[in-house]
């Protein structure tokens, strides 16, 4: 009986640490978001949980991949896998970019850091947003492989010159220039909240950190948050400290250039030798212009849902895009990414490859730079298995007769 009892039966192994124990227990990127939601306050989880308005667009933006079915074939050796793409010539483990997203370090101290690593660890490229909390020469130090700089233009056009300088003398390989934050989204759960950034404290922010210990010792002990990758000029035109307190919505506002046009891409290719990526593309037509003016990839991107509610789904686009513009330039397909199949749908419908914040920062979000890796590798392995069971071996077989609406 009892050699039955042991044959039937196995005890898991004690994992020491509740953070590790959750890890284990998580199966997708939704669990990594409950994770976040228990760990981080309120406000901060709202902030890269939320969207704009009514947030019809950001649910949009994850839903539409459902619009697609695929086509399986089976009785084909799929005994080995090869996820492995090429990106403006260079070789990446499978296609998917880490969007650039600002004030990572509200989620965890090492913020920018921990996330540019664990980019490095997955050989995926990494995108640092203007708005980091970790300058360009810190990211660069930590990762020395694929790195891109996303950058707001600044009406200070001389300070945004600066930031592209920097950001090609660290080692950064491409440029990602966003275009659909002419003015600032209204983002209500911020408002709701009375949430700022850098955040304000009050009676009820002051009883949130209570609440979640492991957030509030890791934030506290982390020093104070930098905007690292940029800076300002005060009206004698003298630099401020990016340490200087800001509120997220003024500062924007009153720093964008809403002159902004498609002329001043000159201005970007004389400066940048590298690849250029215009990010927040959505339309058919604003595509065409860009690729008949020789930019090197688009992101179609409606800033994950953060600025203007209706607008339309990326993976909804981006055939009508691909056939437009061929193979002219690169597609990127950035918002609603939270399974590996969703990565593939999108490039079997043109995308080269897909590119997600809120995936990665709900790992960041709950376990810092190991749900990072955890968030990487549920992505990664649900891609793998998504071409295993459609009877595909590589990246490279992907094609658009593999999906069909649904």
């Amino acid at each position: 009986m009892l050699q039955t009892f042991r044959s039937a039966l196995r005890f898991r192994r004690f994992r020491f640490g509740r953070t590790t124990r959750q890890l284990e227990r998580a199966a997708n990127i939704a669990d990594l978001r409950v994770m976040a939601k228990r760990r981080l306050p309120g406000g901060v989880f709202d902030y890269i949980d939320g969207a704009a308005e009514d947030e019809r667009t950001l649910a949009r933006n994850a839903a539409a991949y459902a619009d697609y079915e695929f086509v399986p074939r089976v009785m084909r050796d799929v005994s080995s896998i090869d996820a492995r793409t090429t990106l403006f010539g260079r070789e990446i483990a499978f296609p998917f970019v880490f969007a650039p997203t600002g004030f990572s370090r509200i989620a965890d101290s090492q913020g920018e850091l921990a996330v540019a690593r664990a980019a490095q660890r997955a050989g995926l490229p990494y995108t640092l947003s203007t708005m980091g909390t970790r300058s360009i020469e810190e990211v660069a130090e930590v990762n020395t492989a694929s790195k891109w700089f996303q950058v707001y233009v600044w009406k200070d056009r001389g300070l945004v010159a600066e930031m592209i300088d920097r950001a090609a003398a660290a080692g950064f390989e491409t440029l990602c220039i966003t275009v659909d934050l002419a003015v600032f989204g209204r983002r209500e759960r911020d408002v709701r909240r009375g949430f700022t950034l850098p955040p304000t404290i009050g009676l009820d922010t002051i009883i949130d950190a209570v609440r979640r210990p492991s957030w509030t010792f890791d934030f506290v002990r982390g020093g104070p948050i930098r905007f690292a990758s940029m800076a300002t000029r005060d009206a004698d035109g003298e630099l401020r400290d990016p340490a200087e307190a800001v509120t997220l919505a003024d500062f924007t506002n009153a720093q964008l250039d809403a002159t902004l046009s498609w002329s001043d891409l000159e201005q970007f290719r004389d400066q940048w030798d590298g690849p250029i990526v215009i990010k927040g593309i959505q339309c058919v037509e604003d595509a065409a212009i860009a690729a008949d003016l020789g930019v090197d990839g688009l992101a179609l991107s409606n800033h994950g849902g953060r600025q203007l509610e209706g607008s339309p789904a990326p993976v909804a686009l981006l055939p009508h895009v691909a056939e437009v513009v061929g193979d002219r330039v690169e597609l990127i397909c950035d918002g609603g990414i939270r399974r590996g199949s969703d990565i593939v749908k999108a490039v079997a419908l043109g995308a080269t490859a897909a590119m997600g914040g809120r995936a990665y920062l709900y790992g960041l979000g709950a376990a810092g730079e190991r749900g990072v890796d955890t968030a990487i590798g549920f992505l990664r392995a649900e891609y793998e298995r998504c071409l295993a069971l459609n009877g595909i071996t590589a990246t490279a077989d992907i094609h658009p007769g593999m999906v069909t609406p649904a």
